[in-house]
């Protein structure tokens, strides 16, 4: 799995690429995430968009990830998931807990 972040006002922007399985790189994720929210950025928009393959471990990632940006009143979202990551959302009813988008302006608009 690679990584990218960007903060674009108030809002943590992760690119994640490749296969979310929860080895180091899921901690590099929750720290990139601490920093954010330490920063007092409030929402999270994370494209999945080239995310081929995703494990428990990863969905705990994930989750671990709107617990710490919930717990601050913030929001996370979900950018683009591939028709294999959209499935294993609705199988596993995390459809429900996280919102997906389509581009990161239906968000950034509203976080000016």
């Amino acid at each position: 799995m690679n990584f990218g972040q960007e903060i674009k006002g108030k809002s943590l922007i992760l690119r994640i690429s490749g296969d979310l399985i929860g080895e180091d790189n899921g901690t590099q994720l929750v720290g990139a995430v601490n920093d954010a929210v330490s920063h007092q950025v409030k929402t999270c928009i994370i494209d999945i968009s080239e995310l081929r393959y995703i494990n428990s471990s990863g969905i705990g990632v994930l989750i671990t990830i709107l617990t710490k940006f919930r717990n601050k009143g913030g929001e996370v979202y979900l950018m683009n998931p591939s028709e294999n990551v959209k499935k294993l959302l609705i199988i596993t009813k995390l459809n429900a807990i996280f919102q997906t988008i389509a581009s990161e302006d239906e968000v950034l608009s509203k976080n000016k």
